[in-house]
């Protein structure tokens, strides 16, 4: 049996996307682990830094590492290979360091600055192009041949897949170059300007003693030579998530109407960032309900048959609310993009086994 979203090669990277609450994380496990059962390499990440990811595959404690998922309670016949693991974004930003500094003087200068100290320790932004950056170190693996990514809500996972653009943007900008520009240089207006901010830092030192301009132009002057390094990996990474042979985006999503307008909005900055969306996952949905035949039909006492068919017209009205919602999708998404129901099961997968029922039994809509 074919699994209901094409996860074969020549698919390297898939995305899965949606506004928060939807089961992403629970989604990102399962895809991953039926690509894994079905005999491919996959590594799965989640740059969400809550833990669901890794609580979800059985995992515990740290895992910034790509750590082994056992898949051997499933015996599954063609079974490939699956890891799991978080970003660590200051983790991350230090291998970058080690790895492209061009002196171990100029690495230890960098890692002991105090700019950097903060720098690395930040979450908005850094952590960004850090995940950016750790997903192509996977992709440069040979021993992955599927990387699955687990975003975080939708405006944090836009903020992820602009984090390329960003620093491209930073790198060419004149901001890289407005602290190491000698007196010499002053020929422009805009360099006069860029003079005049650095004498009201060098004010502000004086003032509080902090020697902020003395750190950020050390910061700035110790990674000259590696802005062009990191502006080719921001580039590569632009080129990976908009190769519609390579990368799909997954959207997750629920039938209530806030969750579906949502979902049709972060479509259209999907679509205006070039990112290929081949299947919508309705979550959480209602199973079909049985006919009001077989009510009338049952052995049971009047009353309850009456209380019965409420229940079930009561139901009938969330059914219609969930049409509703599909055909909004139907119309968002029209013939190209294939859109699946997984129906709610009352209770969040506890296994392995779980999370194979959960991408099996995908349906299509």
């Amino acid at each position: 049996m074919r699994p209901a979203i094409n996860l074969a090669q020549p698919r390297r990277l898939v995305i899965c996307l949606g506004p928060g609450g939807v089961g992403k994380t629970t989604f990102s496990a399962a895809l991953a682990l039926e690509a894994a059962i079905r005999g491919r390499s996959v590594d799965v990440m989640t740059i969400d830094p809550a833990p669901r990811l890794i609580d979800a595959l059985g995992l515990e404690g740290d895992a910034a590492q790509p750590r082994p998922v056992d898949l051997a309670q499933l015996h599954a016949k063609a079974a490939g290979r699956l890891r799991a693991m978080r970003l660590d974004p200051k983790a991350t930003f230090d291998g970058l360091i080690e790895r492209y500094a061009p002196s171990a003087a100029t690495r230890d200068a960098i890692m002991i600055g105090r700019i950097y100290q903060n720098l690395s320790n930040a979450l908005a932004g850094v952590a960004d192009y850090m995940a950016m950056e750790r997903l192509l170190a996977l992709h440069h693996e040979e021993a992955a041949n599927l990387i699955v990514l687990d975003t975080p809500p939708a405006q944090s996972a836009l903020d992820f897949l602009d984090a390329p653009q960003r620093m491209i943007e930073l790198i060419g900008s004149r901001a890289i170059s407005l602290l190491g520009t000698s007196r010499g240089a002053l020929r422009t207006p805009a360099a006069i300007v860029d003079f005049a901010a650095r004498a009201v830092l060098s004010a502000f030192d004086r003032i509080t003693g902090l020697h902020l301009l003395t750190d950020v132009r050390a910061f700035v002057t110790n990674f000259e030579g590696m802005y062009e390094g990191f502006a080719a990996r921001a580039l590569e990474a632009q080129a990976l998530l908009s190769d519609p042979l390579t990368t799909l985006a997954v959207l997750i999503t629920t039938p209530e109407p806030e969750r579906t307008a949502q979902t049709c909005q972060f479509a259209e900055a999907l679509h205006a960032r070039k990112i290929c969306i081949g299947a919508v996952v309705v979550n959480r949905m209602m199973k079909p309900l049985p006919d009001d035949a077989e009510i009338e039909r049952a052995k049971l006492p009047v009353a309850l048959k009456r209380k019965l068919r409420r229940n079930l017209a009561d139901f009938a009205a969330l059914k219609d609310r969930e049409a509703s919602a599909i055909a909004e999708l139907r119309a968002a998404f029209g013939d190209d993009t294939r859109i699946f129901a997984s129906y709610d099961y009352g209770r969040e997968p506890r296994s392995l086994k779980d999370l194979a029922a959960l991408a099996a039994n995908l349906r299509p809509l």
